[in-house]
């Protein structure tokens, strides 16, 4: 009877640490989703300045000078604040794969991104970016027997018909805009790549770790590229353009991709690329905002295909339907 009493009297105590722990785990995970929005509006307005970027710098150079200086600027932050911690020592073979795959893989994203801005519409590129989530739930594992295999590539399926309903005048009318939107589509799978790699390397190095080590690297491996860009066509120096680049460097780089490096570290690949969704209509905004471009109905359908995909891809269905109606197996 002493040990059950003592038993009841601790259970009140028990059952406030665990209400605390769930409301500090909820907490977490809602400053995680914050963090990941901010990301994706901040990249927005990087996007839209990247447009005006490449209408006036070569591509690849634009993409060179954005990490390099990004890269530069939080290695400094790094030795000469405590804003981020401190740095995680870096082994022989984590140098290694910061080369083959997280700065590799920026590297030939950010040349692909760049030509797609620089052959279409920003908000076709945008809305490339929000198929995103599909390609990395596709990713996640091979097709199977059982409703989640469906589920994941009816959403791959619904994403594909968005993708073909901005195709499908290209391809009526095949021009120099087609080539823009392969490579927009390109980016896309690129994209998820780049957040697996990132994922990979978030076992050992914090989100800002994996980003100052990237973009430097990143940078170094654009710059030969760079070089042969420049023999034939030199930078236009003003002022606004220069102000442009220094928010996609501080802005577009440093925060935001530090910001989404964190939440890759805590959330599966599929489950941050989810605000992924989101990329679209924040671009489209300030797209039509600084640059008026026009928001065509086909840009509404082609989001309602691929928005619906994702929402079938990362629902928990079995959770509102039950697994009576839809078993996991």
């Amino acid at each position: 009877m002493k040990k059950a009493s003592r038993e009841n009297k601790f259970a009140p105590t028990a059952c406030l640490v665990l209400e605390f722990e769930r409301v500090e785990r909820k907490s977490h995970h809602s400053a995680i989703a914050s963090d990941l929005l901010l990301a994706v509006i901040l990249w927005g307005a990087n996007n839209v300045g990247v447009k005006v970027l490449v209408g006036f710098w070569p591509p690849i150079t634009t993409g060179c000078t954005r990490f390099l200086g990004a890269g530069l600027l939080m290695l400094a932050l790094f030795r000469w604040t405590k804003w981020f911690g401190g740095q995680t020592p870096l082994t022989a073979e984590m140098k290694r794969l910061l080369w083959v795959r997280s700065g590799l893989s920026l590297a030939v994203y950010i040349v692909v991104f760049n030509w797609a801005l620089k052959l279409t519409e920003l908000s076709h590129v945008a809305l490339y970016l929000g198929a995103a989530p599909v390609w990395a739930l596709l990713w996640e594992g091979p097709p199977e027997k059982n409703w989640k295999s469906l589920q994941r590539y009816g959403a791959a399926a619904l994403a594909f018909c968005g993708v073909l309903i901005l195709f499908l005048p290209m391809l009526r009318r095949p021009s120099s805009g087609l080539l823009g939107e392969i490579l927009g589509l390109a980016c896309s799978v690129l994209w998820t790549n780049f957040g697996r790699q990132c994922r990979s390397l978030g076992r050992e190095l914090s989100g800002m770790e994996i980003s100052a080590h990237t973009f430097w690297r990143a940078a170094l491996l654009l710059a030969p590229f760079s070089v042969v860009e420049l023999v034939n066509k030199i930078i236009l120096w003003r002022t606004d353009l220069a102000l442009v680049q220094l928010y996609c460097i501080v802005g577009g780089s440093v925060v935001a991709f530090a910001l989404w490096n964190h939440g890759l570290r805590h959330w599966k690949t599929s489950q941050v690329y989810l605000f992924n969704n989101l990329i679209p209509l924040s671009n489209m905004a300030w797209a039509n905002v600084c640059l008026g471009e026009p928001v065509t109905t086909r840009f509404w359908i082609s989001m309602l295909f691929i928005a619906s995909g994702v929402l079938l891809g990362q629902a928990n269905w079995q959770r509102i339907f039950g697994v009576r109606w839809l078993p996991f197996d």
